[in-house]
């Protein structure tokens, strides 16, 4: 994906059934096609009024949102985090998930005690969240790993996103119904820990002071 204006909706990595049983295809072409490409469209319309903005990161536009023009200040905050949000959500699934390996399997044992460890705390998170919104594995600078929920589109910025289980329920009701649970195992069994590897690292190769797109 682009790093700054204009948007194009990456592909999504992997065919539509790539992920069955526990995504369908409807699912996908909804939650890819249709919504994500959404929060796209409504990003590059708000910055095309902006030209001061449009050489800005996708990053940048989320963490400085603040300082953002008040009449597109709410737009721009709300759909640069959908579009940074479900980026990250499917280039961390995939069709042949693996355990984690590596530094990442070294934190989770320090900073969890193990994989099914963190999977109930991050299973807590994403249905003690009220409402749309998102369960995150983030890490700060140094590599120490922990748990956030945020509502709506919010990124957990200054924490670096490893990893993000979208809990609006356009991510499972065709599947799932209601059933937020089901969708939460059904979605931990397609994480692409090797994926979420490869974003650990970076952050242990650089340790950034603030996120990177």
């Amino acid at each position: 994906m682009e790093s700054h204006y204009p948007f194009t909706l990456p592909p999504l990595p992997y065919g539509y059934d790539a992920l069955l049983p526990e995504f369908d295809e409807r699912t996908l072409h909804f939650h890819h096609d249709k919504h994500f490409q959404t929060y796209m469209d409504n990003l590059n319309k708000l910055l095309e009024t902006q030209p001061d903005l449009q050489d800005w990161p996708l990053a940048r536009l989320i963490l400085e949102w603040t300082e953002l023009p008040e009449n597109v200040r709410q737009g721009i905050r709300n759909n640069a985090g959908g579009v940074y949000n479900h980026d990250l959500y499917f280039r961390t699934l995939s069709p042949d998930p693996k355990d984690p390996e590596g530094p990442l399997a070294d934190a989770i044992a320090r900073d969890f005690g193990d994989l099914h460890e963190l999977e109930k705390t991050l299973k807590t998170a994403a249905l003690g969240q009220f409402g749309s919104g998102w369960a995150w594995l983030v890490s700060d600078r140094e590599g120490n790993l922990s748990i956030r929920k945020t509502p709506n589109q919010d990124v957990p910025f200054p924490l670096i996103p490893l990893l993000p289980c979208d809990v609006w329920e356009h991510a499972y009701y065709l599947d799932y119904q209601n059933r937020r649970g089901d969708y939460f195992n059904s979605w931990f069994r397609r994480v692409d820990w090797p994926a979420v590897s490869e974003i650990y690292n970076a952050i242990l190769r650089s340790r950034p002071l603030y996120p990177q797109d």
